[in-house]
């Protein structure tokens, strides 16, 4: 191996170093006492799964799935996302003890990645899936919990977005002329290219009434402040009623400041039949996180009950944390050899005061300028301590 590869790391993998740790256990800390308060059992899946299952049923493309195979010649995944193996545990154990099911977990994830564009390939993610409930309230739990759990973290300025599968798919399907063109647009709406959209709709050539009402919704759908604003576009239908309810659960629990409707609102995850939403926060360019309703992945696993949930990025929560000062005061007790003995007795009576100690050889430090600095207080332990 040349030196130059033996500090390169695979494609998208990020070592994490201790500051960072640090911050990434208070999250799940945090995370966990709020979650389990709320009445969900964290649960946790393996590393490695069948293709055949869930890399399969994952909506995660193939091209992004790391494959090995196993010494029996089965072909596995490296788990490209929990709502997957999480499914596939509640359809084969869970669901034939208790329904509904409330379920969290706090697990890194897989995404290969073709090129070196700054995106990890490993990543944490936190979330929660009730499976075993189609009804409008499970929906709202999901939503009202992800603002509390972000509320949770200290983070105040953020925005959940929410849209209905059913309501875009009814408006592509009304306005366009074929499966084809209704699909095109629903890619473009997932890569949030509108412009995009509106070039797409003039080379469709469709009757004027038709990419008129498309180029309008394109422009009207993210700023709707109310459910009647898009009924111009899609006949009343269930899907509206039940948006409408959503709503009202939400403004019940006196967090409308925090929702706003975007009808345009599609995702590459497939298996979202119903309501979805998209979180985002001040402070990072990217969604922190996305959730919905996803009863058809559950009819992958043979089981005909509903499902909702959300999941969270640990990284991009971490850039839009706020800055929280210190608890811990560190202290360095330095000896030297005949010392030793001092020295232990000091630092346990400095860590019985609850304070971060570390215990350090004189003779071991090359560099004790440099290494005195990471300590708030510095202890010598003298001869005349002895004495």
């Amino acid at each position: 191996m040349s030196s130059l590869k033996m500090f390169e790391k695979p494609l998208g993998m990020r070592d994490t170093f201790p500051v960072i740790y640090e911050k990434i256990e208070t999250v799940r800390q945090t995370g966990r006492e709020f979650l389990r308060a709320r009445g969900y059992d964290f649960i946790e899946t393996p590393s490695l799964e069948y293709f055949d299952t869930v890399g399969k049923a994952s909506a995660i493309s193939d091209a992004s799935l790391f494959k090995l195979v196993d010494s029996q010649g089965n072909t596995l995944v490296l788990r490209p996302d929990m709502t997957t193996p999480i499914a596939r545990v509640a359809t084969s154990k869970l669901l034939k003890e208790k329904i509904p099911l409330r379920l969290a977990y706090f697990a890194n994830v897989f995404r290969a990645q073709q090129t070196e564009g700054g995106r990890p390939a490993e990543f944490g993610q936190m979330g929660i899936e009730i499976i075993g409930d189609s009804t409008v309230f499970a929906d709202a739990e999901v939503i009202i919990t992800a603002i509390r759990l972000i509320q949770a973290f200290g983070i105040e300025s953020f925005k959940i977005t929410i849209g209905h599968a059913g309501v875009l798919n009814c408006i592509l399907k009304d306005y366009t002329e074929s499966d084809e063109q209704a699909s095109t647009l629903r890619k473009l709406l997932v890569d949030r290219n509108y412009v995009g959209f509106e070039e797409a709709v003039e080379t469709f050539h469709l009757p004027k009434t038709k990419s008129d009402a498309l180029l309008q919704f394109i422009n009207e759908a993210t700023t709707f402040a109310s459910i009647e604003e898009i009924e111009k576009y899609v006949r009343k239908n269930d899907a509206l009623e039940y948006m409408q309810q959503l709503v009202e659960l939400i403004n019940a629990a006196d967090l409308s400041e925090y929702v706003a409707l975007d009808f345009t609102l599609s995702s590459h995850m497939n298996y979202y039949t119903g309501m979805l939403f998209e979180v985002f926060a001040d402070g990072s360019g990217f969604e922190l996180g996305n959730g919905g309703r996803y009863d058809g992945l559950l009819h992958h696993f043979g089981s005909e009950v509903g499902a909702t949930g959300f999941g969270i990025r640990v990284d991009r929560l971490l850039e839009v944390l706020p800055s929280q000062e210190a608890e811990d005061v560190t202290v360095a007790v330095i000896f030297n050899d005949l010392e030793y003995m001092k020295a232990l007795q000091v630092a346990n009576r400095l860590r019985e005061e609850g304070k971060r100690v570390t215990l350090q050889s004189k003779k071991g430090l090359i560099n004790e300028e440099a290494f005195t600095k990471q300590f708030d207080q510095v202890v010598y332990v003298s001869q005349e301590d002895l004495a």
